[in-house]
Formats: C-alpha cells, sequence, structure tokens
C-alpha cells in the first residue's frame, strides 16, 4: 500500500487570545465525532478558504446568509407561538361573528358631481 503523508506541526501561541481559543478547541474536541486532530484542521481549513473563495465571488452572500438565519429565527418563533396557543379556531369564529355589518351608503353620483362642479366654479 503506497501511502503518501505529509507531517507538519502547529504552534500555538498562548499569548494570543485567538492562538488560545483554537488550542482549546482542539483541547476539549469530542472524540467520538473527531478522531484526530488532523480530521478538525482539514475540514477547518477546507470550510475557511472555500468560504472565501464563495464570499469573493460573491460579496452580498454574508448578508444573505444572515438574513436568512433571521428569518428562520423569526418563522421558528411565529411556529412555537402558534404551537402554544393551541386550537384559535373558536376565538377566529367568535370574532367573525362580532363584526357589525356596515350599512352601504348608496351615492348619487350625480349629486356628487353637481356639488364638486358648483365647489370649482367658487374660484
Amino acid at each position: 500500500m503506497n501511502r503518501e503523508i505529509v507531517n507538519t506541526n502547529i504552534r500555538f501561541n498562548l499569548n494570543n487570545a485567538d492562538d488560545i481559543k483554537a488550542y482549546n478547541y482542539l483541547q476539549n474536541m469530542d472524540r467520538k465525532k473527531y478522531k484526530s486532530y488532523t480530521k478538525v484542521v482539514v475540514i477547518a481549513l477546507i470550510e475557511h478558504f472555500e468560504r472565501q473563495q464563495r464570499l469573493e465571488a460573491d460579496s452580498y452572500l454574508e448578508t444573505r446568509e444572515k438574513e436568512d438565519i433571521f428569518l428562520q429565527k423569526v418563522l421558528d418563533t411565529i411556529e412555537q407561538g402558534l404551537k402554544t396557543a393551541g386550537n384559535i379556531s373558536g376565538l377566529i369564529q367568535l370574532l367573525s361573528a362580532s363584526t357589525v355589518q356596515q350599512p352601504q351608503v348608496q351615492h348619487n353620483i350625480e349629486e356628487d358631481t353637481d356639488a364638486a362642479l358648483n365647489f370649482a366654479d367658487g374660484f
């Protein structure tokens, strides 16, 4: 079996906040999900550089992603609200039954036209 493996080192400067954060992620990663540091680093590098390429190709990508996340939160909140509201069909029926029908007002078009013309003649 022909295997080509390249070995490289990663150094973390524990005086740098970003390095500390990255180091802590590696130390506390889920070992069942990620079997080695190498797998995590490979995934992170690919995701980072592919995202940078997508952003260069589409400068509005990040804005749309944020909008999509916001919209999904709104939809989830509405869905949760509807679930907790229970059966509101009775309330809707009650509200629709209690609305009073407004009487239809019939206008005499000729009278309205004459009044408008008389008003205009006053100028």
